[in-house]
């Protein structure tokens, strides 16, 4: 099966940045800055930069270069249908429109005393979002499937990505917290919950919050100690349980991630990427009959609307766990150790 594609807007350049409108990139750069300032991550910060480059070379191509804090309803609506036209997907869209608010949000509470924002007020926020849409087909795994991935890249020596491929399985983590766990985020004293669960220390997540991750230990144990003892055989030395290739001071990057997820689509036939295995882990807890809250604890979410989102198991499937003979019957739930 071949990799999933996404639109990109190639838009930006250099040469078209050099003509942008010097008040907005003043503006950008002061925004980065206090982004800077109150400990954003750099991957947050760099999404920024990127995402505003696009849209201040949009205003520079279809808006006469205006100023953005000029920009009009009638302006972002514009932008907006611009995307849909060029096939931008619904949830890229979002993330646009959430930069531009976000801009619009300092530009309001910060520069609030400077006469050239003055009495500045957002308005992204009353143009209504496009719905959201699945741009491609949600792959569904069976445990058969992810076991032979990790039993072919086990047999062809790449315990650095079967780990990996094992942490995405048996932890439900998304692909850019899976580059920075650390090494000591498994040892003795990160076992918990009667030693089913490793609970790592703190991770940077979305939002630049920070979350303890939890991992089935069984399950991931043998991959994770092939790898470790690999790293051992080869003076591996990092604190990072994924070093960066050369800098072993750096984790790996998630584009690095994306490279290996081609190679598992190769090898399953099917489209892998580490949400795929989010959806895996949640309805693998549900089946062994784990409650819904005690999966949104494990998975750290503040909604159990989530729990609806990632897990895929058929709602017949999950009602008739509790039924049997024509009784009520719990008696078939396991326990976390027994996924």
């Amino acid at each position: 099966m071949v990799a999933r594609k996404t639109n990109r807007i190639v838009i930006t350049s250099p040469e078209k940045l050099e003509q942008v409108n010097s008040a907005n990139m003043r503006l950008k750069k002061d925004f980065l800055q206090y982004l800077k300032s109150v400990k954003r991550s750099p991957g947050t910060i760099a999404g920024y930069d990127s995402d505003l480059n696009i849209i201040f070379t949009y205003i520079l191509d279809e808006l006469g270069n205006k100023d953005f804090a000029k920009l009009s309803k009638r302006d972002i609506i514009s932008f907006q249908n611009w995307l849909v036209d060029n096939g931008i997907s619904s949830a890229r869209i979002r993330r646009l429109k959430s930069a531009i608010s976000s801009l619009s949000n300092y530009i309001e509470a910060v520069l609030d005393d400077d006469p050239d924002f003055a009495g500045y007020r957002s308005i992204v926020r009353k143009i209504e979002n496009p719905p959201l849409v699945p741009v491609r087909e949600k792959t569904v795994w069976t445990d058969e499937e992810l076991q032979h991935l990790l039993d072919v890249l086990t047999e062809e020596g790449k315990y650095d990505r079967a780990c990996l491929a094992a942490l995405a399985m048996y932890g439900g983590r998304r692909k850019a917290e899976l580059c920075r766990f650390k090494v000591s985020d498994f040892d003795e004293k990160h076992v918990t919950c009667n030693g089913a669960l490793y609970k790592s220390d703190p991770i940077l997540t979305k939002g630049d919050k920070y979350l303890e991750c939890f991992t089935l230990k069984k399950k991931f144990d043998p991959y994770l100690e092939r790898w470790i003892a690999y790293r051992k055989e080869n003076g591996i030395e990092s604190i990072w349980l994924f070093p960066k290739a050369g800098e072993p001071e750096e984790h790996i990057q998630a584009s690095t991630i994306s490279s290996w997820a081609d190679s598992f689509s190769a090898i399953t036939g099917k489209d892998w990427y580490a949400h795929s295995l989010r959806h895996f882990f949640v309805s693998a807890l549900s089946r062994a009959g784990i409650p819904d809250g005690i999966v949104v604890e494990i998975m750290g979410w503040s909604s159990s609307e989530m729990f609806k989102v990632y897990n895929d198991n058929p709602k017949d499937d999950r009602i008739a766990m509790y039924f049997k003979d024509g009784e009520i019957d719990t008696s078939n739930t396991r326990s976390i150790d027994q996924i």
